[in-house]
């Protein structure tokens, strides 16, 4: 790891560099600014670093710059205009410093190979220009963490790269070609070279900053979150049907989330938190198939929250702070509430007890009165009737002689029997 000040970097002659890579290190000071001797370059990476002061003017006498990349630095004060001089570039970075001033309108107008704009986390304040629109190329805008009010530009759907789904540029690359001379020293017989470079980014994906670089191409990304924005979404948005991310949280927005917001097919990431935002949610939003994250926690939506796959999988915070909203998986809506069915089985049980308790309560019943009705039916008609008294005792008298003289009669032949055998 390095430091110091970067002060070697005034050439006295000109310079045929045109890749500068000092990211990652320890200098500290201000960016020089004599930069008319290194108009070959085509990258100029200075992130992460301790540096301090301004953006040089001078950066503007490299026309041929492509990427410039000044994040995380300490700068301060404002874009200076030369810049606008650097009409290939393709990446400028400059954000998580403390730049101020209002965004100039210059980066629309002259800037329009621009394909990666960042400008997160500074102060920037005022309208967001409308000439942001002409940059056809634009991939990625993140203008995230600052203090821009006025209103989103209805004029979004000129971001032409952002309407198409797909990319045909997964990585953002430089070539270079330089002559050297030959290892004889002589100058004029000279070898030429070829290289090339893969720019990369770091970037606000999901919640979590990640480093894209061999996909960076790829990404369609727009995060104005953080912000003073007010009015309501422009409708025009949905016509961007290649965005995969899209962070309009923490703002002042207004009115109902755009019923076009199914279009936007290719969505991974939506997040409107923490606005003004009222109304029903989209029925169209429950149609997006590749959504895996959504926010739309704090703002005033109401009504029922749309049925659909996507919709019910997001955990409660994604709809919190909305009091009006209701459905899974929020509380049930007022008239959806289903009638519990009755308790079949309890009652079948119950019924079941009930009919093998009187069963044998019928039984003994039964028994009891036929044995009643039998019995008072014979004895009382013979207590009543002296006749019939008469005649029941005599053949009882008749059929007792008949059993023990039938019992005698066996008994005597049983006798001989067993004699006879004897």
């Amino acid at each position: 790891m390095f430091s110091g000040t970067l002060s070697f970097l005034c050439m006295k002659e000109e310079s045929r560099l045109q890749y500068l890579d000092l990211s990652n290190n320890l200098f500290s000071g201000r960016i020089p600014d004599c930069w008319s001797k290194n108009r070959q370059l085509s990258v100029i990476i200075l992130e992460n670093n301790n540096l301090s002061g301004v953006i040089p003017s001078s950066l503007g006498s490299v026309e041929q710059l492509q990427s410039l990349r000044l994040r995380n630095t300490s700068l301060y004060g404002e874009i200076p205009s030369s810049l606008q001089n650097c009409t290939e570039l393709k990446l400028l970075d400059v954000g998580e410093n403390k730049l101020t001033g209002v965004i100039p309108s210059w980066i629309g107008e002259r800037l329009q190979s621009l394909i990666v704009l960042s400008l997160r986390s500074n102060e920037f304040h005022g309208d967001l220009p409308s000439t942001i629109c002409q940059q056809q190329f634009l991939q990625v805008l993140d203008l995230s963490l600052n203090n821009i009010s006025g209103i989103i530009p209805s004029c979004l759907n000129n971001l032409t790269a952002m309407t198409h789904l797909g990319s045909s540029n997964v990585m953002i690359q430089y070539f270079f070609e330089y002559a050297d001379a030959d290892y004889t020293g002589d100058s004029n017989s000279q070898f030429h070279f070829e290289g090339s470079a893969n720019d990369h980014l770091l970037v606000m994906w999901k919640g979590v900053e990640q480093e894209y670089g061999k996909t960076l191409g790829l990404l369609k990304v727009i995060d104005l979150s953080c912000n003073k924005l007010s009015g309501e979404i422009p409708k025009e948005v949905a016509i961007l049907q290649g965005l995969i991310s899209l962070n309009l949280s923490r703002n002042i927005l207004k009115g109902s989330i755009i019923r076009e917001i199914g279009q936007l097919i290719a969505l991974e990431s939506l997040d409107l938190s923490a606005n003004h935002l009222s109304g029903e949610i989209p029925k169209s939003l429950s149609r997006l198939s590749f959504l895996s994250v959504l926010d739309l926690s704090n703002n005033n939506l109401s009504g029922k929250i749309p049925l659909g796959t996507q919709m019910q999988s997001f955990n409660a915070t994604s709809y919190s702070g909305n009091l009006g909203l209701c459905g899974a998986p929020l509380r049930t809506c007022p008239g959806d509430e289903t009638p519990k069915p009755p308790n079949t089985i309890n009652t079948k049980s119950i019924t079941e007890s009930d009919e093998e308790s009187f069963e044998p309560l019928w039984f003994f019943t039964g028994m009891t009165a036929g044995f009643l009705i039998g019995f008072w039916g014979i004895f009382g008609s013979l207590l009543v009737n002296k006749s019939w008294r008469h005649r029941y005792f005599q053949m009882v008298n008749k059929s007792g002689d008949w059993i023990r003289l039938t019992v005698a009669l066996n008994m005597a032949k049983l006798h001989r029997i067993l004699r006879l055998r004897g």
